[in-house]
């Protein structure tokens, strides 16, 4: 069955006066627009027949729309649910092919997954001549790869991390361009210490500006963390002193949902909460010095700390002033920002902190304060451990990057 590409409503009314609706496995005839809402988007052929491409399955209902935006994904569901298509369209949506250059990576851990992603690649640009796809794995000829990147280079890759990294080392792969970046089966590879590595260089070898997306049945607490610190994060060197005028700047000028910012000290958590509220910001403040039963009890109107927390946790407070009390364990969705005010004391706390920065299909944005040796180390050491690139935040940001 041929598949073509994602267009608007309006796009689609030019074309078609009748769509033939495709539900996971089994066609139905449906009037035009007689679907779920999918960013008011589908998938059509150029050819006659008018032929649409619709899955309703939740994985693609809630991913869908999202990845189109260019946000990153990580995506946990059993098989069968069409994670594949969410990529595969996606990707195909949003890519902007150019002679030479690889705009997209699907990156799996067996050559059988490869293969299979490549050929749904392939059906889904049946109408779409200008997109090249190729896969590359071990066990063939890496001359006969080597050839096909020089002569005919695609616009997406599909592969195995070995062999794309063998031709990115021999720079017979150029990774510059990349703009999407996927990992299926994402717990296979970076449960595996040896294939981890490899994604890892691989994943430096791309720009930091680009979407990302992991997809895996299974997805474990341990390899969550893992998962994320492949988003994007950013630091600011200043002093100690300009600290307080940096944030009420960065404040000012983000676009945020909700934002934490992290400090070292219950007496600084306190201090910085005043001040934020003193400049009229929204600010609660949460810490270790509040008791456990403050902490952790069900609310009651005789606890005000208590009170606080379930303000911000339902919206009605956007800043959170916090220790690492907060840094583990406590999910708010609408936290998109995360602000070391200090920075953390180890790799391991500042990637429990900055996990708490984006969720399901949303991106998160996380800014480091680095205002000593001491705070430069720290974060040598979490882009030493994790293998990652942290930038120095530019001096505009864009509000599409989370």
């Amino acid at each position: 069955m041929p598949f073509g590409i994602l267009y608007t409503r309006s796009q689609a009314s030019e074309r078609v006066k009748n769509i033939l609706v495709f539900d996971l496995g089994y066609e139905d005839e449906a009037p035009f627009g007689a679907m779920l809402d999918l960013e008011d988007r589908f998938l059509i052929t150029e050819d006659s027949s008018a032929r649409v491409l619709f899955a309703s399955s939740i994985v693609q209902h809630e991913c869908i729309p999202q990845a189109i935006l260019g946000m990153d994904v990580i995506c946990q569901a059993k098989s069968g649910m069409g994670k594949t298509a969410v990529f595969v369209l996606s990707t195909l949506q949003q890519i902007e092919p150019v002679a030479g250059q690889v705009a997209a990576l699907v990156l799996c851990h067996t050559r059988e997954l490869a293969y299979q992603i490549c050929h749904e690649f392939e059906r889904f640009t049946t109408y779409l001549p200008d997109i090249k796809v190729a896969v590359f794995y071990g066990g063939v000829n890496i001359k006969t790869h080597r050839e096909l990147l020089k002569n005919e280079c695609p616009h997406i890759v599909v592969g195995t991390p070995g062999r794309i990294l063998g031709l990115a080392r021999d720079k017979d792969l150029g990774l510059k361009n990349v703009r999407h970046f996927v990992l299926d089966e994402c717990d296979k590879m970076l449960e595996s210490l040896d294939m981890r590595r490899d994604v890892q260089e691989i994943f430096k070898r791309t720009p930091h500006d680009k979407q990302v997306m992991m997809f895996s049945a299974t997805l474990s607490k341990e390899i969550r963390p893992v998962c994320k610190k492949f988003m994007q994060d950013h630091y600011i060197k200043l002093r100690e002193t300009e600290k307080n005028r940096k944030l009420n700047d960065l404040l000012d000028a983000l676009d945020f949902n909700q934002v934490v910012i992290f400090v070292k000290s219950v007496s600084r958590a306190a201090e910085l909460d005043k001040l934020l509220l003193e400049c009229n910001f929204p600010s609660i403040c949460i810490h270790s010095g509040m008791s456990q039963e403050e902490r952790h009890v069900p609310f009651t109107l005789n606890l005000l700390q208590l009170m606080r927390y379930k303000g911000f946790k339902e919206g009605h407070k956007r800043i959170l002033v916090a220790t690492d009390l907060v840094g583990r364990g406590i999910d708010i969705e609408r936290v998109n920002i995360v602000i070391n005010y200090d920075m953390p004391d180890s790799a391991d706390t500042y990637l429990h902190r900055v996990g708490r920065a984006g969720r399901f299909g949303t991106k998160g944005l996380a800014i480091t304060f680095a205002s000593s040796v001491a705070d430069s180390d720290v974060l040598n050491k979490v882009q030493e451990r994790f293998m990652v690139d942290i930038k120095e935040l530019p001096e505009s940001i864009d509000t599409s990057t989370y």
